[in-house]
């Protein structure tokens, strides 16, 4: 896990993606244009919830998202993406 200079605010949290699957289980590989967009990230920060909202993840856990969530950010080279807790769906 990454040091990260950015800290998210109210109930939102940093996540960074899970790496996209490019080879399926019989060993065809798919191109770039037929991958789907990963709905799976680990949280790298978390901000301090809100009076009506507290924080039910931390930092470490591998998430399930909605699809459309989010603003993509790049930090140091790498991609994140700040999301609502309200988006997350599941602790995987």
């Amino acid at each position: 896990m990454s040091k990260v200079n950015i800290k998210p605010l109210g109930a939102r949290v940093l996540v960074e993606e899970v790496a996209a699957v490019t080879k399926t289980a019989s060993g065809i590989i798919i191109p770039d244009a037929a991958q789907e967009k990963p709905s799976k990230a680990t949280i790298v920060a978390v901000g301090n919830g809100t009076s009506s909202e507290k924080i039910e993840v931390s930092v470490g856990d591998t998430i399930l998202y909605a699809k459309y969530a989010g603003t993509a950010i790049k930090e140091d080279g790498k991609d994140y993406i700040i999301i609502n807790q309200t988006d997350i769906l599941a602790i995987v």
